[in-house]
């Protein structure tokens, strides 16, 4: 059974969209509005599911299996990358918080998409408050840990087969 790619690609996108609805139910049902370094998180959490669903659609063979598990773990990389980054923006001494800045959709508005990634990723005050906590670990900081998860489970679905693959007696 842990030697098929469609399904270990099938169970990451699963963990993926859990990971998106449970951001959605915190943001409609519970009131927790998404800094703009949580929504790139979400754009990140999409794009690692996203690349999942292609191994579960298509059930690629070789190189084909390859590619797919290697841009489901870059994209879970990078969203470790904009979780990392807002954990470390989160312990910043509070005279060291940069200061709030305007919302994503005015950004967007006014300014040409590389200037906002460029400065979403800088992060400001709004990504340093911490709005809730599971267990004294942040959201960010399980986000970072559910990335991290995702990239390693990206290449293990790819060497996995590999790996249990029974050897040919002859």
């Amino acid at each position: 059974m842990l030697q098929n790619f469609r399904l270990l690609s099938f169970i990451g996108f699963l963990a993926c969209m859990g990971g998106l609805g449970f951001a959605l139910y915190l943001q409609h049902f519970k009131g927790f509005e998404p800094c703009p370094m949580c929504i790139f998180q979400r754009v990140a959490m999409l794009a690692t599911g996203f690349f999942f669903l292609l191994g579960a659609l298509f059930n690629p063979v070789n190189i084909g299996r390859w590619i797919v598990a290697v841009l489901a773990d870059l994209s879970a990389l990078a969203g470790a990358f904009i979780a990392g980054r807002h954990v470390w923006l989160q312990n910043l001494p509070p005279d060291q918080v940069p200061a709030c800045g305007p919302t994503l959709d005015y950004l967007m508005e006014f300014m040409p998409l590389a200037e906002v990634v460029q400065l979403i990723l800088k992060g400001d005050g709004n990504c340093a408050i911490i709005d809730a906590a599971f267990m004294g670990i942040s959201l960010p900081a399980w986000t970072f840990i559910a990335f991290v998860g995702l990239s390693i489970y990206a290449m293990l679905t790819v060497m996995l087969p590999i790996v249990t693959r029974p050897k040919n007696l002859l």
